[in-house]
Formats: structure tokens, sequence, C-alpha cells
């Protein structure tokens, strides 16, 4: 058991070390398409994305909810336009961005019949509402963080009986010309908890505009609490 724990962690480092070294070189002299004026956060998107958000969601941190923004005087908009803009021209992220508290949920089929263990939980992240907000404009611009048509995961509106049913209507498609289908499931229930997050290094595949790219450093300063 020992062994196996020592390739894997050996593997790990030198995949690890491998991804370094590619961001490094794609890095050095990376620069992207062009900042146009049609992606700036402009007050009008600001207003849309804030009149959007969902109500009676959790306060963040600083006590701070979506009906703050909404119910808020009307300049919100215009401040947060200038503050956004200040962040994209500048390249660095307010440190309050970064802080955010998680809630443990028990999951749908844990019973109260054995004790509880961490594996039991699952934890929703409760981000500051400004952040959101930035988040929302960045998503809404950039055309650079589409996905393909048949990921179902993570997507508005769209989930596991998508995938179940597109996997039924191929295997039909398949059956009812006399053909026979084989068919294999992996179980990738941890997948999320071990899936590589260097997504920089895709980013900069898709020529993400640099100065997107500069406020990489919001990675850096994220700290959360458990609740």
């Amino acid at each position: 058991m020992q062994y196996f724990s020592h390739i894997y962690t050996t593997n790990s480092s030198q995949r690890a070390a491998a991804l370094r070294e590619e961001y490094t070189a794609m890095r050095t002299d990376y620069c992207g398409f062009p900042m146009t004026d049609d992606r700036l956060f402009i007050t009008e998107l600001i207003s849309k994305v804030i009149s959007e958000i969902k109500c009676g969601r959790a306060a963040d941190i600083d006590g701070r909810m979506a009906e703050h923004l909404i119910r808020a005087h009307p300049v919100l908009p215009v401040i947060l336009s200038k503050l956004f803009r200040l962040i994209v021209l500048s390249g660095h992220v307010p440190t309050d961005f970064g802080y955010s508290y998680i809630v443990p949920i028990p999951k749908s089929n844990v019973g109260f019949s054995k004790p509880l263990n961490y594996e039991d939980f699952r934890g929703i992240a409760i981000s500051p509402i400004n952040s959101k907000v930035f988040e929302y404009c960045f998503v809404n611009k950039l055309d650079f963080l589409s996905s393909k048509a048949n990921q179902f995961g993570f997507k508005k509106d769209l989930g596991c009986n998508h995938a179940i049913c597109t996997v039924h209507k191929i295997v039909e498609m398949f059956t009812s010309g006399g053909n026979t289908v084989n068919l294999c499931s992996i179980d990738l229930s941890k997948a999320f908890d071990k899936v590589n997050h260097r997504l920089l290094i895709k980013l900069m595949k898709r020529n993400l505009p640099l100065c997107f790219l500069e406020i990489e450093h919001w990675l850096n300063i994220c700290h959360s609490v458990v609740k």
C-alpha cells in the first residue's frame, strides 16, 4: 500500500512540475487577443447583472446580500463599473474579493444512524456579492469560456437527466438498425476533487486578453473559513 501511495504521490508531483513549466513557458511572451471596447464592463451590463441576481440567498462574510445591491441607489452600477474597469486595467483584485466562508450541507443520502464524518457533507462556499457581480460580468462579456454542447455538468438548466437521455437516444439509434452497443461506465464521484485546476493554461490556449489574465493573483488571495 505504501509503495502504490509513493508512486501516486511521485506521479502527481511530476505532473504538477510539468504543468508549472508549461504555464511559465506560455506566460512569458503571452499577449492574447487585444482588449476591445465591447468587452468593457459598462454600467448597463452591471445593472442587468444586478437585476438578474437571485434574492433570498445567504449573506456573504460581511453580511451583504443581493438585496443590498438591487435596492441600492441607482448610482451604484456606475461606481461598480469604474471599480471593475480599474481592476481590469491595473490587474489587481481587491483583497475582499478573496474572502468567503463554507457552509457544510449534509448529503441527501446521509442518515443519522451512524457517526458522520467530513465525507458526509458537501461544502458550499459563500463568496462576496461584489465579486459575484464581477464574475457574472466577466462570463457575460467573454466568449472564451464557452464549452462543448455535449457537456451537461455545471450548466444552467442542464444535468444528469439530459446526459442519460442523450445516451439513451444514441443507443436507440444504433440498436434500431440491428447493431449491438457496448457501454462502459466509470464512477467519477471524486473526479471534481482530483481534477486539474490549472485553468490558466486553458485560457491562454483560447487567447484570453492579457489584461484579464493579469488578475490571476486572485487565485492566491483566496481565504475561507468553515461556518
